[in-house]
């Protein structure tokens, strides 16, 4: 079947942080005079609280394992604020989106809360950048659950087989896309997670913008 649309994740497929995660965590942690948080245990509350408004109640959880009085809504938005401070585009990315929404429908489906993720679109100036652009935060679940994937490929008005998914998280991306039927397209990473043998393609994300056309043509 041929492929007519394209799905991508946001958090390092399409944008990064200038700098490393564990570091923006523990900034903002001290920004709310908060006790040192671990990127590990963020990202296990983080995956427990994909469908929510807020990191608020991520940062609850975290902050349970402390003795500690430190509001969680305060480190939330610290934390929001410090991703807003160092995220930026994939080098080129925003013309090759525009040019591939020419051919193809282009749409994002992203995991986080709602606030943290569309805070995320609107400081990349992103708000027209996709056909649809959907948030786990807003859905009844997140990244693998099929559901999260059928609500993309209803938004985009495609099925399954014709539709290719882009991102780099091997479960979340790769396995939940292949699960829903989709054809998922692994971008790899100095740093990031080892190539799934559940991928079509694995492509080096410095080579996204020139060579996913001629991958999304063979497919």
């Amino acid at each position: 079947m041929t492929v007519t649309a394209v799905g991508f994740d946001l958090d390092e497929t399409l944008a990064v942080p200038t700098r490393d995660r564990a570091t923006i965590l523990g900034d903002a942690a001290e920004m709310a005079d908060a006790p040192p948080l671990s990127r590990e245990a963020y990202l296990d509350a983080h995956r427990r609280n994909l469908t929510r408004e807020t990191r608020t109640p991520i940062f609850a959880d975290l902050l349970a394992d402390h003795d500690t009085d430190v509001d969680p809504e305060r480190v939330a938005t610290a934390y929001r604020e410090e991703i807003a401070d160092a995220l930026v585009p994939v080098p080129e990315i925003e013309p090759f989106l525009t040019r591939l929404r020419s051919e193809y429908r282009v749409g994002l489906l992203t995991n986080g809360p709602r606030l943290a993720q569309r805070d995320k679109l609107a400081t990349l100036g992103w708000g027209d950048m996709f056909d649809t652009a959907l948030v786990t935060g807003e859905l009844d679940a997140g990244k693998p659950d099929p559901a999260a994937f059928e609500a993309l490929l209803d938004a985009l008005g495609t099925d399954p087989g014709e539709t290719a998914y882009v991102g780099d998280d091997v479960d979340a991306d790769i396995a939940g896309a292949a699960e829903a039927g989709l054809v998922p397209i692994q971008v790899l990473y100095e740093g990031g997670p080892e190539p799934s043998p559940r991928a079509a393609v694995h492509l080096p994300r410095e080579e996204l913008v020139t060579r996913l056309p001629e991958v999304l043509d063979g497919l």
